[in-house]
């Protein structure tokens, strides 16, 4: 114990001088590294960007608006940063909020890097706590297709809405969907005059799924995919163009025209009409309790906002559409032990979440060891290769150059086969006809992630193959293309041949993709307990819910699942709240 007085006193100075210094330093740390820092160097002061209270909404706003007022939208930053490689600000993200990337008080990280290669790393959580009450007759949790479809459902069907989502931008893994959705006896296939049968999608679909299916749950979604098409269309959808997707006999995945990817445009139809009706979307805003009274029924959620802290929303009705788990290594390592060191081709809050809180509801879950492998990711990335790629005419050949499977089995087959080649990798290989119908490949090339030639030789040689074998394999492939017969594989549908330079080949490996287990649900999307009962008030859709896809997906029938289960969770989670007193 310090008993002389001068030494005490001056103990206190050099307490209060290092104190002054690491503030000194902090200051000087935040002015060099932090947007707040070199803000105010330039004589922006705090209130310039926030309100004069300083209180921060989930969404963030204010601070967002203020971005835009004085560097311009994305839209506009993207003619500044046009030089780059990879453009910063021109994104198949579409208009995202500016503090998605850049922070405040905090290094600025590229969001993008959840995904790709960006070396901006920084950590920094909010532990500001307030509680305050809000109310809706409709919470929806989860801002991706499955949430986005029921939540203007419920806001056309009166209800008052709230949409919900943990991540800083909203379109979970509908904004990465690159393929399309599988609708039969459309409109658009009775204009174009391609013949399908709803009885034959619902057959494909239960084969595809190894008859593991909730059967009803496949009827109502296939008897109620002509009316989800045309209500695409009528909410400002392009669903034009129609192609063949693995595991089928019919042409029946709709997408834009061109082949363009059905997600980005889809999120981005979405979030206008939310616009327009006015419903209240906020982000940075993580569901942790779904909160039910005595009587078992739900009246509310308890939220975790990135700003705002712990509160509670009262609701007449909650629908969950959180997503899957795919990104998560712990839940796939606890559900599927042997696929924990894949990569995942999902966007990073796809954690499972929605499972959770669905579970600890009282939830049933099933179908949770089902994990589905997608064949085709872009060589070492997270990026997926479109199915509609191999459903256009793309071929896929092994190490040696040749072709080892019908390129439109399911997806679960694909994989297995090519897990069997050589690297555990393979090829697809495709001509100027292929890359032309869709659009897409010219974001691949884009990324780096597409090899072309001139000619087929010079190809062979970029991706180390025998030219001369491929060249055959090449060969056979055109001459069973003018036969309409492939004998080696029985692929029934080739569209195109591979005859047109230039010459294209991207390198894939196979990586998780989709879950198929979650809440069990019935036909009206309510969700249902552990004894068989419906859980008042709470409904769920999309990939967070179990039943539909069996064992195994096949493609576009993943945005078939949101859009039919999306509507109904929304209406009838408005109409139940209409019921509540």
């Amino acid at each position: 114990m310090i008993r002389n007085s001068s030494m005490w006193r001056l103990l206190l100075l050099i307490i209060a001088i290092a104190g002054i210094a690491a503030f000194a330093f902090a200051a000087q740390v935040e002015k060099d590294t932090y947007m707040a820092g070199f803000h105010q160097a330039n004589g922006v002061s705090c209130v310039d960007c926030h309100e004069k209270n300083f209180v921060m909404d989930d969404s963030e706003t204010v601070v967002n608006k203020k971005c835009v007022e004085c560097h311009g939208s994305m839209s506009d930053m993207a003619k500044v940063t046009a030089k780059d490689e990879l453009n910063p600000h021109k994104s198949h993200l579409g208009e995202i909020n500016c503090s998605t990337c850049h922070k405040g008080h905090e290094q600025s990280k590229a969001y993008c890097n959840n995904c790709h290669t960006f070396k901006m790393d920084i950590k920094f959580d909010s532990d500001k706590k307030a509680e305050f009450a809000d109310s809706a007759d409709v919470v929806v949790v989860g801002a991706g297709g499955a949430g986005y479809v029921a939540a203007i459902s419920a806001a056309d069907a009166g209800a008052k809405v709230i949409l919900l989502d943990r991540m800083p931008i909203t379109g979970g893994n509908s904004s990465l969907a690159a393929g399309g959705i599988n609708a039969a006896e459309t409109s658009v296939q009775k204009k174009q005059g391609i013949k399908d049968d709803k009885e034959a999608m619902v057959e494909e679909t239960i084969k595809g799924g190894r008859y593991l299916n909730d059967v009803q749950l496949v009827k109502t979604m296939v008897y109620n995919s002509a009316a989800a098409i045309d209500w695409l269309i009528s909410i400002g959808a392009d669903m034009s163009d129609i192609v063949r997707s693995g595991g089928v006999d019919y042409d029946r995945t709709h997408r834009p025209v061109g082949g363009g990817a059905v997600g980005t445009h889809l999120i981005s139809v979405y979030k206008a009409n939310a616009i327009k009706k006015g419903i209240d979307v906020r982000v940075n805003s993580d569901v942790v309790k779904i909160i039910k009274n005595d009587k078992g029924a739900v009246v509310g959620v308890q939220v975790k906002g990135k700003h705002s802290g712990l509160y509670t929303i009262k609701a007449k009705a909650v629908v969950v559409a959180a997503g899957g788990f795919a990104a998560s290594d712990e839940l796939v390592a606890k559900y599927k032990p042997q696929f924990k060191n894949t990569p995942s081709s999902n966007q990073p809050g796809a954690t499972g979440g929605g499972i959770k809180i669905l579970e600890d509801a009282g939830a049933e879950m099933i179908d949770m060891g089902f994990i589905q492998i997608h064949p085709t990711m872009g060589g070492d990335t997270k990026v997926l290769i479109s199915e509609t790629v191999r459903g256009s005419g793309a071929i896929l050949v092994n190490q040696e150059g040749k072709r080892f499977v019908n390129e439109l089995t399911t997806r679960d087959k694909a994989t297995a086969a090519i897990l069997k080649q050589t690297g555990a990798k393979a090829y697809l290989i495709f001509g100027e006809e292929v890359r032309k119908a869709n659009k897409q490949v010219n974001g691949y090339i884009h990324l780096n992630l597409v090899e072309s030639a001139s000619n087929l030789k010079d190809l062979a040689k970029k991706i180390d193959v025998p030219a001369d074998v491929m060249a055959d394999t090449v060969a056979k492939y055109n001459s069973y293309y003018t036969k309409k017969a492939d004998p080696e594989f029985s692929r029934q549908d080739m569209p195109r041949p591979i005859k047109e330079a230039q010459y294209y080949a991207i390198m894939v490996k196979p990586g998780r993709h989709h879950t198929m287990g979650g809440a069990r649900i019935n036909t009206n999307s309510q969700v249902i307990n552990l004894t068989a009962d419906v859980i008042p008030g709470l409904f769920a859709a999309g990939e967070v819910t179990g039943g539909v896809q069996g064992g195994n997906r096949l493609g576009g029938n993943a945005i078939t699942d949101t859009v039919v289960f999306g509507r109904i969770a929304g209406a009838n989670a408005a109409s139940y709240a209409a019921s509540v007193k």
